[in-house]
């Protein structure tokens, strides 16, 4: 019983709980972002983006691919936005949060490992690395 509740507060298995949670309530803005901004936007150009009409049969199935390509298409859709929204900007942010920071590792020029810069020994291959290069 003690390895269980050890195993139950563990914090990584607290932080999963917390990003799973998060990571579903981040799911459904998403999808409703999509489906109230994107999907009419779509909408006026393209006419009506529904495509779960769309089937065929093969003697007694029914395969409803207009339903999958649906999905396929919110899918696609949704991962632009968040890509576009999201992931770009936050990327050129934290670029732009980092340009000020000085190094503080340099290449070793024996073995090219990383080294902290003002190290006179490569800790990986050992030769002698004069300080400041």
């Amino acid at each position: 019983m003690e390895g269980l509740k050890k195993f139950l507060f563990r914090g990584n298995l607290v932080q999963l709980a917390v990003a799973v949670v998060v990571g579903a309530q981040f799911s459904a803005l998403v999808t409703q972002f999509v489906k109230s901004f994107i999907d009419p936007l779509l909408a006026l150009v393209g006419g009506n983006p529904n495509l779960s009409h769309l089937k065929f049969t093969i003697g007694e199935g029914k395969f409803l691919y207009g339903d999958f390509l649906s999905v396929a298409l919110t899918f696609l859709i949704s991962s632009l936005v968040v890509y576009f929204v999201l992931v770009a900007p936050m990327a050129k942010l934290i670029s732009y949060l980092d340009r000020d920071q000085a190094a503080t590792e340099k290449d070793c020029p024996h073995c090219l490992s990383q080294i902290p810069i003002k190290a006179s020994r490569c800790a990986h291959c050992t030769q002698e690395v004069p300080v400041g290069v």
